[in-house]
């Protein structure tokens, strides 16, 4: 009804009539109601529902209600575009009425966890393979609990979105990551690939990987992208394993996602190294995620990124870097082996060169040749060290075969099967000596056009003989040292570790205890190398060891040079004997040599006349004087004797068993010049 003051009031009017004696109605009861706040609030009601009705009819997600029992209470528009069905069709059926069983058996089960956790209220997704008129669709169902006004379930309600095209666009994406990081198989290219990758699939400020190092047993931090250039960068830093939030998830092997950067969910141990986590909260980092790399099993490191903006990586995104991580994983262990591979063939290669850059070597003697009671002794201390693994230090003046008696340690040990490197430390000029001994990049220094595997690499597995050990410069030693204690080292150039398994020999003619002395050698690489020393003899302390070196060499160059010489005067054999042989074995194997040239019958001629002069000129008493001293008067009196010639078949690097080159270089380190010629 309408009031005079032009409001409408609903009346609710109930009433009967009234009847005679005779059954004629003569009057009529009536109560009238004012109910036009129950009125008002019914409409209220029914537009509401009409509103949701309209929202979830006209909305593009998937809505369900379902009994305990699975039937379906309500559904909207969507469900039954999708599925071409009426709502008559579907309400009070069950899943296996519409759907193969196969799928009404997944989606039973998924309805049935989330009766069993009702207790909680807990809301659960899951991934839905729905079968459509044209083909198959992938829809992310969030499903949760419904409760009757008692508190009990009474069934589950469900929203479904299809993520098909996102599904589909993801793999796509994916697709194309695995090309880009496939076809990296050089370290620091996929370094910047994987940089490139991760921009692609979130938005982010800092990302870095942190890479297990297995020789140092902890994660090597490689920075890929900063804020400042957003370009990557390889400078390494090393977080111990145990003491660090990548160390914390790389052993947990899960996922940890920080949209609030709450560093009390990494215990406490965690937080001890976390200088890097440090330097971005100061940067003003709002939340970070830690994604492990695994693959076959094995965990290669973690991959950490991190933003300026606080919710930066929802589930969405972390699912999306998850498989992105996986892939990055793969293509690590592909880039990692094929680093390997390249490595191994390039140490081949370079064994090959230096092998067969052996074989043109003309080594003074093949065999140890001699009977003498001080050859024996040291024959003995060969064999009690060549089993072991230890560092022989091995002593003597040139020409006594230290080379010789190394390659007798070397063929005698374990590692006889492996290649026997050696180097000979006084030959190479000092700014080349590191790049010799370690290897370099290209583009280490000036001249460096390529990478160059260094001795110790060659030496990995087998042995390494450093030769005139006393000739390294001093600023090299601790490098040396280093490389011997940890048994790891880097190229010139380059900071990755390279770890090395050799055995270590070292020889010198020098008094190194002296040069320590003198502050010419650190204390702690002589302690280093002097586990086992073994002192070679002279010549003039082995004479009885002469006479079957002179047959041994007269049998070797003869057969050499096609000439029948057979015998030997005794009285050139007695001058052989008592000569001092001031320049030992190799002395006298460059006079029989001289020799065998000379003689043109059957009969060895030696020019004892040589001898003669230079008895007649002796050379200077080692009394007093320093082995590098005796060494210049020696090579010195030598090149006098070739009136100054070096080079050829009769100058003097052939008389002192020397490659001219090496000569030459000793001649400059000595200080000799022609003047004194």
């Amino acid at each position: 009804m309408v009031r005079p003051d032009g409001s409408i009031r609903f009346i609710y009017d109930r009433g009967h009539p009234v009847l005679d004696s005779n059954g004629v109605v003569y009057r009529f009861v009536g109560i009238a109601t004012d109910v036009t706040a129950r009125t008002v609030t019914e409409n209220a009601l029914r537009e509401r529902e009409q509103l949701l009705e309209s929202i979830l009819d006209n909305t593009t997600a998937v809505i369900y209600v379902k009994d305990k029992d699975g039937r379906l209470l309500r559904v909207n528009r969507q469900y039954e575009k999708i599925f071409g069905l009426t709502r008559d069709q579907i309400l009070g059926k069950t899943d296996y009425d519409l759907f193969p069983k196969d799928k009404a058996d997944l989606w039973r089960a998924n309805d049935l966890k989330i009766l069993e956790c009702c207790s909680g209220g807990c809301p659960q997704e899951f991934e839905e393979v729905v079968p459509q008129s044209d083909g198959l669709h992938t829809y992310i169902s969030m499903k949760f609990p419904i409760y009757d006004a008692a508190g009990k379930p009474r069934g589950v309600g469900g929203v479904s979105t299809d993520i098909t095209e996102r599904k589909r666009t993801e793999a796509a994406l994916l697709l194309e990551v695995t090309n880009v990081l496939v076809s990296n198989l050089e370290v620091r290219k996929l370094f910047t690939a994987i940089s490139a990758t991760i921009r692609q699939v979130v938005a982010h400020d800092f990302a870095s990987l942190a890479l297990f190092d297995p020789g140092s047993g902890k994660l090597r931090v490689q920075r890929l992208t900063s804020p400042e250039t957003h370009q990557p960068t390889f400078t390494d830093v090393l977080l111990p394993i145990d003491e660090s939030p990548s160390g914390w998830v790389f052993k947990l092997r899960e996922p940890v996602v920080l949209n609030r950067m709450d560093m009390s969910l990494f215990p406490p141990a965690a937080m001890q190294r976390a200088e890097l986590l440090k330097h971005w909260l100061r940067m003003g980092v709002k939340s970070a995620c830690w994604v492990p790399l695994i693959h076959a099993g094995s965990t290669l490191g973690v991959l950490v990124v991190a933003s300026f903006q606080e919710d930066a990586f929802p589930d969405e995104k972390v699912r999306l870097l998850i498989q992105v991580a996986n892939q990055v994983a793969v293509a690590l262990d592909n880039a990692l082996a094929f680093r390997q591979i390249a490595d191994a063939m390039d140490r081949l290669e370079q064994q090959k060169l230096y092998l067969e850059d052996e074989l043109k070597t003309e080594y003074n003697f093949e065999e140890i040749i001699g009977e003498s009671a001080p050859l024996k002794r040291v024959l003995k201390q060969v064999e009690t060290v060549a089993p072991t693994d230890a560092t022989a230090l091995i002593l003597g003046e040139t020409g006594t075969g230290k080379e010789l008696i190394a390659r007798a340690i070397h063929n005698l040990s374990p590692r006889r099967e492996r290649t026997f490197v050696k180097l000979n430390c006084a030959a190479v000029p000092s700014g080349l000596l590191e790049s010799e001994l370690f290897g370099h990049e290209r583009g280490a220094f000036t001249g460096a056009i390529a990478r160059k595997i260094g001795r110790l690499e060659l030496a990995h597995g087998g042995t390494l003989l450093l030769d005139e050990i006393g000739d390294i410069p001093l600023e090299l030693q601790p490098k040396l040292l280093r490389a011997l204690q940890e048994k790891e080292f880097e190229r010139l150039g380059s900071t990755r570790t390279i770890p090395v398994d050799m055995r270590l020999i070292a020889a010198t003619n020098r008094d190194l205890s002296q040069m320590v002395k003198d502050g010419l050698f650190r204390r702690d690489l002589f302690y280093r190398l002097s586990v086992f020393p073994i002192t070679l003899p002279p010549l003039r302390e082995r004479k009885d060891d002469i006479p079957l070196l002179v047959h041994y060499f007269l049998q070797k160059h003869a057969q050499r040079s096609d000439k029948p010489i057979k015998s030997i005067p005794p009285e050139v054999m007695q001058a052989l004997v008592h000569w001092s042989w001031p320049g030992n074995v190799r002395e006298l194997e460059n006079l029989i040599e001289r020799a065998v040239i000379l003689s043109q019958g059957s009969e060895l001629r030696v020019p004892l006349s040589e001898l003669k002069a230079m008895d007649q000129n002796p050379a200077p008493s080692s009394n007093g004087s320093t082995l590098e001293e005796i060494e210049r008067e020696h090579i010195i009196q030598v090149l006098r004797e070739t009136k100054g010639v070096v080079g050829g078949p009769h100058g003097a690097a052939a008389i002192l068993g020397l490659k001219r080159t090496t000569l030459n270089f000793k001649m400059r380190k000595l200080g000799i010049t022609r003047e004194e010629i």
